[in-house]
Formats: structure tokens, C-alpha cells, sequence
């Protein structure tokens, strides 16, 4: 009998012994939740780069480690977004190329797979500094809005429109702002909203001006026809097949006594009663806007202009309650952005825009550098001159996204996607860069830094994504932010502005993962 015992005690300390052999063989992979892959763009030279988790640093051994809890289940803002904006500068040089370049060039941008899938954009209402010339939707004078018509954004181009494009050929004249949208919309992915922002209204409709559609400001007795212009607007545009998701209605409306190009003034009083006893209505009226579920319909953004003032003008409209019913959040800039980093990128204003309401979307509508004809690619990783100052671009588009994101903005657009390898056409003399830079002479097609940097969030943090916590000891020079996908896949991207590289030892739910990032370098370790 004990013989017996003996025996049974054995068998099953075999069994288990052998289950334990079984279960601790198992691969790091087959006993993990997440399948985990780093992509990385460097100052040496890597792009959106998929790199080895264990040879990444040559194989250093001796580097610090960073340590970053990352849970899933503690939630906060869900992203609407990340992407670059239409306007007629990106449109016309896309006219210059031919047609089966210029799709390549719209599926790296839009396509989630193929390339970096922008998913938050942004256009104009009239022209803007990145438009051939100042226009309108409408006759002079008319009243009515008989004349109503978007023609000016699908009508094509004849190189007679500035000295900057002319003599230049154009693959495809008839190509213009309207056939863009649509063509982006067509490829294989793409899934992505719209923010229309008038930069000035007609002329005529103001008062003041120091050029045509420059400065001044919208006269009291126009409110109205204003109102219902831009209700046209987007109903013109849905008639083409482009629904309008959002809008703002005034790009930067404390810019109007030094503007250059279209501009208009809307102090913080004249914008909450543009809003409230015109804009809001009409919209409501036509359809647009439904005050018992603003997510429905097209979303109303104030402000939009630079966040380092934005709480006074927010407050002013937000406070009034007849026109809080009709403002879905607030859109803001980055300018000046050599006195970005000084001010922490001016994390306070955030926090304070997000607690005071925290019911209101929160969404950066706009960045921009100037280029650097000479060096478009390294004056990102290089200090730069700017009209605002001296900074180095990669590094605050870095910081100031992922500090957007960390202190609850839900989308960043930059302006212009496509502009040529000057800057250009911009009649006023504002050369920028932009994501993707053209020779509309050559063909050449320059994937700048900031391509592959908006990527690293576009690409991997999709719309409806939610920014998830990520915590640990506070490391000089490297900052980071996480995000979790409604397919359940999870982004941690990290940028690290520091000389040398880390280990970066992650714990995910307890299982912990492994890596390593250079010295200067933006990493998304996408985990699915």
C-alpha cells in the first residue's frame, strides 16, 4: 500500500514538474500579451526606421536604463487625430509632378500601411498666405450670396496667377484644392477629418484694411451674411463629396494690425457675439449643428491662435452660456515658437484650458517653420533661424506634441503638407518648410524630418485612440507619451534629447520589455 502511495506522489510530482518545464520554456513572445516593434527616426539617419530592439546602440552594454510603467487601463483623452493641412500652395505643386508620382506622394501621406496615415488636416475658407493670390466664394457687394460658388478651389491653374509660378509646367492644370481633398480620400486607407478656417471675408465685408483682405476687421452689420457664407461653405463643399468635420471662425483673430497676407480682427467680446447670435444659430438652422450632442454635425472650435494666450479669449466665450451651447473646443497655435521651450511649452495654459472645461475638445490646428532653402532636411536637427527666433525644429515639434498630448490636446495639425523644395508659392514672401517639399522644375520629391516625426503618432496612434498612462522617474532630456488604439494594440513614443543612448526597460501589465534608443533620436514602440 504505501508502495502504491510512493508511486502516486511521484507521478504527480512529474507531472507537475513537467508542466513547469513546459510553461517556463515558453518564449518571451508566447508568454507576452504584446508582440512588440520599435520604429525609430534619428539625427544619424534613420527615418520611421524599424529597428532591433537588442542590437539598436551597437550593442552597447553599458548605457542607463529608463524605466516606464505603461498601463493600460488608466485612460484619459481620446485623439481625434494627427496630420498636416490642404491648402492651394500644396495643391498647385502637386500639379506640377506627374500623375503617378503625385499619388505616391498622397498615399505616403494618407495611407496607414504604405505610409504615415494622416488622420486630422486642416484647409481654408477663401484664400490664405498659401493660396496663388486673395479670393473669395462670392461677387462684390452681393448681398444675397447669389453668387455663391467654391469654383476658386476647383477651377485649376494658368501659371499667370504670381511671379512665383509662372513658367513653371504644370502635368495637370485642372488639378486644384477640391480635386486634392478628394483624390486623398480615395486612397486605400485613408480615413481622415477636415478643419475649414477662414483667414479674412471679402473686402468689402470690412472695415479698416491696410491691403485687400489684410487686417482689420468684419463690420458689425455683416455678422450675419458672414454667418450664413460660411454655412454655404460647407454645404458647397459636402456637395462635392468632402464633409467638413470642423470649423473655426477666424484663423488667428489677434492678428489683424501687422498682417502681410488675408487676416481678419476678432477680439475675444466680438467672437463670443459672432458665435452666439450668429454663427451658432445659422448653423443650427442649415443643419449643421445640433446644441444637445456637439460631437454631431460639424464641431465649432474657438480661438485658434497661439496657446500661450488662449485661456483669456476661451473664458470670454466659454463663460457666456449662450455661446458655450455652440462651441465644441478650441483650436490653437504654437507661435512664437522660440519662446516655446522656455515656458515649458506652456503646459499651464493646457492644464488650465482642460480643467476650467473639461467638457471642450482641445485641438493644436497649427505649426510651421521657416525653410532653409539651402539645408531643408538638417536645419531640423540643427538650431535654426526663424522669423520668431532661434530653435531646433525636431527637437520642439517633439517636445511640444508630445507635451500637447501628455496635458490633454486630442489632435495636432501642421499647416501646409505639401509646399515646393523653396517654400513656395507664398505671394508673400513667407517661405515655410512642410512634411513634403516638391522641385516642381525637377520632380524631386524631399520627405522631410517632420514627415517622418508627425508619422511616429499619425501611423501608430489612430482616430478614436485614447492616451493611456505611462510613468516613470523623471530622466533630463527625454519625454514621452502613450496611447491605446480601439483594436487594443498600444504606442509609446518616446524622444530622446540627450547626447548619448538608454536602455529602456518597459513594464506592460507586469511583463516587462526590453529596448534601446539613441541619442537624439523619437522612437514609437508599437505593441499589438
Amino acid at each position: 500500500m504505501q508502495q502504491k502511495k510512493t508511486k502516486n506522489t511521484i507521478l504527480k510530482f512529474t507531472l507537475f514538474f513537467s508542466f513547469f518545464l513546459i510553461f517556463s520554456c515558453k518564449s518571451d513572445k508566447e508568454r507576452s500579451k504584446y508582440t512588440m516593434s520599435i520604429y525609430q527616426t534619428s539625427s544619424s539617419g534613420d527615418n520611421l526606421k524599424l529597428v532591433n530592439s537588442k542590437t539598436n546602440n551597437n550593442d552597447k552594454i553599458d548605457l542607463k536604463t529608463v524605466t516606464i510603467e505603461v498601463n493600460p487601463n488608466v485612460e484619459f483623452q481620446k485623439y481625434y487625430g494627427f496630420g498636416a493641412s490642404f491648402t492651394e500652395s500644396s495643391a498647385w505643386n502637386l500639379a506640377t509632378i506627374p500623375v503617378k508620382l503625385r499619388k505616391e506622394v498622397l498615399t505616403n501621406l494618407f495611407s496607414p500601411t504604405k505610409g504615415v496615415g494622416f488622420s486630422l488636416t486642416r484647409t481654408h475658407i477663401n484664400s490664405s498666405d498659401y493660396a496663388n493670390n486673395h479670393y473669395t466664394y462670392v461677387d462684390e457687394n452681393d448681398l444675397d450670396l447669389s453668387t455663391f460658388s467654391i469654383y476658386e478651389d476647383l477651377k485649376g491653374f494658368t501659371g499667370d496667377e504670381n511671379e512665383q509660378v509662372k513658367n513653371i509646367y504644370l502635368e495637370e492644370p485642372d488639378y486644384d484644392l477640391v480635386p486634392m481633398i478628394l483624390e486623398a480620400s480615395k486612397i486605400e486607407g485613408a480615413n481622415f477629418k477636415i478643419i475649414a478656417s477662414p483667414w479674412s471675408p471679402p473686402s468689402w465685408m470690412k472695415s479698416n484694411e491696410t491691403n485687400t483682405m489684410t487686417n482689420g476687421s468684419l463690420l458689425p452689420k455683416y455678422y450675419a451674411l458672414w454667418a450664413e457664407y460660411l454655412s454655404k461653405y460647407v454645404n458647397a463643399y459636402k456637395e462635392k463629396g468632402i464633409e467638413i468635420w470642423g470649423i473655426t471662425p477666424q484663423n488667428e483673430p489677434l492678428h489683424y494690425h501687422d498682417a502681410r497676407w488675408d487676416s481678419n480682427g476678432f477680439t475675444p467680446e466680438q467672437g463670443r457675439d459672432f458665435l452666439k447670435n450668429h454663427l451658432g444659430p445659422q448653423f443650427v438652422k442649415d443643419g449643421h449643428l445640433n446644441t444637445s450632442n456637439l460631437n454631431n454635425g460639424v464641431r465649432i472650435l474657438i480661438y485658434d491662435h497661439n496657446k500661450s494666450v488662449m485661456n483669456n479669449y476661451a473664458n470670454t466665450i466659454y463663460n457666456d452660456p449662450d455661446a458655450n451651447k455652440y462651441a465644441w473646443g478650441t483650436g490653437f497655435h504654437w507661435y512664437a515658437n522660440s519662446e516655446l521651450k522656455a515656458h515649458n511649452y506652456y503646459a499651464k495654459e493646457l492644464d488650465k484650458l482642460h480643467e476650467n472645461w473639461p467638457n471642450k475638445g482641445m485641438i493644436h490646428t497649427e505649426s510651421s517653420i521657416d525653410i532653409d532653402v539651402k539645408d531643408p532636411i538638417g536645419q531640423y536637427w540643427r538650431e535654426s533661424t526663424d522669423y520668431a527666433g532661434k530653435f531646433i525644429p525636431f527637437e520642439t515639434y517633439a517636445y511640444d506634441i508630445i507635451t500637447d498630448l501628455n496635458h490633454g490636446t486630442q489632435g495636432y495639425i501642421e499647416w501646409c503638407m505639401i509646399l515646393s523644395n523653396e517654400g513656395k508659392p507664398n505671394p508673400y514672401d513667407n517661405f515655410n518648410s512642410a512634411p513634403v517639399l516638391i522641385n516642381p522644375k525637377t520632380d524631386e520629391v524631399i520627405y522631410t524630418p517632420l514627415y517622418y516625426l508627425l508619422g511616429h503618432f499619425s501611423k501608430f496612434i489612430r482616430p478614436n485612440a485614447v492616451r493611456i498612462e505611462a510613468k516613470g522617474n523623471p530622466i533630463d532630456n527625454l519625454i514621452y507619451t502613450a496611447a491605446k488604439n480601439s483594436d487594443g494594440s498600444l504606442a509609446l513614443v518616446i524622444y530622446n534629447n540627450n547626447d548619448e543612448g538608454f536602455k529602456i526597460s518597459l513594464n506592460i501589465e507586469g511583463t516587462i520589455y526590453t529596448s534601446a534608443i539613441k541619442p537624439k533620436a523619437m522612437q514609437t514602440i508599437h505593441f499589438k
